[in-house]
């Protein structure tokens, strides 16, 4: 049987038509995992199509990766479901997440009892890690001073300067998101950020694997460009 690709994907945001666009060119098999970096919520116009899309892709049948964005986490704090800060999620794009539910002026408690019941377990399963073909997947990064085993969940899902200005002495490339650039970030063998920007008008990342190509569609076109990174990695993580 042949062996299946791995597909990493940066922040969405509620941008569900490049997320649609994106999945359909690389119309992932059974064999095929995809994993999302977190962040499908807030600030772009449909978070609720996206987490409706994302739970679709995982009953078609490839393997998937769901992580936990700091956005996620802040609207479960909302909801009274743990996470951090969720007094800013209303602030920091949360609005329009409530607007595509129809849960606009809702409390938090309401929220969580008005809330569709696969996008509430689909949000509560969410993880904060995990290991997809050699490569450590995070949403925000990792603390380089900590032992991976000793990581946190807030520096998981929130950290940012300490982790994007210093090397770290694991066996991993870490791809992550968070963190929005121009394009994508590329730190050998430290470090690939995904988060390009696509609710900022920029665009959708998505790194495959085994065949070591970006893929990316810009905001509001109709298909995805594809790059060859081979060059970049003459060796990769074992």
């Amino acid at each position: 049987m042949t062996a299946g690709r791995s597909f990493v994907i940066g922040d969405v945001h509620g941008c569900l038509d490049e997320v649609d666009r994106l999945l359909d060119r690389l119309a992932p098999q059974s064999s095929d995992t995809v994993c999302f970096l977190g962040d499908y919520v807030d600030r772009g116009p449909a978070s609720r199509g996206v987490i409706e899309r994302l739970i679709r892709l995982r009953d078609e049948g490839p393997q998937c990766v769901f992580l936990k964005g700091n956005h996620e986490d802040m609207l479960l704090s909302f909801c009274g479901e743990g996470g951090r800060h969720g007094e800013a999620f209303l602030w920091n794009g949360g609005s329009t997440t409530l607007a595509s539910y129809d849960l606009e002026g809702c409390s938090g408690p309401e929220v969580a009892e008005r809330l569709p019941p696969s996008h509430h377990e689909f949000l509560r399963n969410l993880r904060t890690h995990a290991h997809v073909a050699g490569f450590l997947c995070v949403h925000a990064g990792i603390r380089p001073t900590r032992p991976l085993d000793a990581q946190t969940e807030e520096d998981l899902l929130w950290i940012r300067e300490d982790f994007l200005t210093h090397p770290h002495p694991f066996p991993y490339t870490v791809l992550f998101g968070h963190t929005p650039h121009r394009d994508v970030l590329i730190d050998l063998p430290y470090k690939i950020g995904l988060d390009t920007g696509l609710v900022y008008g920029n665009r959708l990342s998505c790194f495959e694997i085994e065949a070591s190509t970006l893929w990316q569609i810009e905001r509001g076109a109709r298909s995805p460009v594809r790059r060859d990174l081979g060059a970049l990695f003459p060796r990769r993580p074992s």
